[in-house]
């Protein structure tokens, strides 16, 4: 009786530390990593701090940074350059056009994404490779400089939709159309003066032949 209870327990406690093993590999190979996102540096200064910056590379077009830019300071904070590899600026394109890009007071900027702000890396050449890590100085207006080190990966799988795919086309300008002159106005021709019976009937009082030939 006694060995009968043992065996019980020591069946219970194998099936206990079975039982999370068996749910693991039921859920698929990819089920530990579907809420894992790649680590990445953070820095800050004064009330200013970035998160989750990464560089985005892309073959079909250039790089760009992704970050999460926080301003807990009670004035807004303009993002004035983003410099990567100690050589590289990236251009800096507003969320509603030009190139400000502005941090409100208590609130955040996301770099990346369709409809967001967005830093593009022009002319990466060999200095950004997927997989190293280089040094990043994100320069703000009143909070100055905040430098850390950021992984460069391709814009693929989790950061797909924050690459350089995502940012939009601008279309071409159109030339506008030279408006048509307006033909100019003819002149109106003057009416002809109309022919007096004075000068007819002139004609007619000097011909005074017949009173010659009446004479003679």
């Amino acid at each position: 009786m006694v060995r009968s209870i043992r065996r019980g327990a020591v069946a219970a406690v194998l099936a206990l530390s079975i039982a999370p093993l068996a749910a693991a590999c039921a859920a698929g190979t990819d089920a530990q990593t579907l809420g894992v996102h790649p680590d990445s540096d953070a820095g800050s200064t004064g009330d200013v701090k970035v998160q989750n910056a990464f560089v985005l590379t892309d073959p079909s077009g250039p790089a760009t940074v992704t970050a999460r830019l926080f301003n807990n300071g009670s004035h807004a904070q303009t993002l004035q350059s983003v410099q990567i590899a100690g050589t590289t600026m990236a251009q800096l394109k507003g969320q509603h056009g030009g190139s400000t890009i502005s941090v409100p007071a208590h609130g955040s900027v996301l770099l990346g994404g369709k409809g967001n702000a967005a830093a593009v890396l022009p002319g990466t050449g060999e200095s950004l490779r997927d997989g190293d890590v280089q040094n990043a100085v994100f320069s703000f207006s009143s909070a100055g400089a905040v430098k850390m080190q950021v992984n460069v990966t391709p814009a693929s799988s989790y950061f797909a939709p924050y690459g350089p795919g995502s940012l939009p086309t601008t279309a071409a300008p159109t030339t506008p159309t030279t408006p048509t002159t307006p033909a100019t106005p003819k002149t109106p021709k003057s009416p002809s003066t109309p022919t007096t019976g004075t000068s007819s009937g002139t004609s007619g009082t000097s011909s005074t032949s017949g009173t010659s030939g009446s004479s003679s």
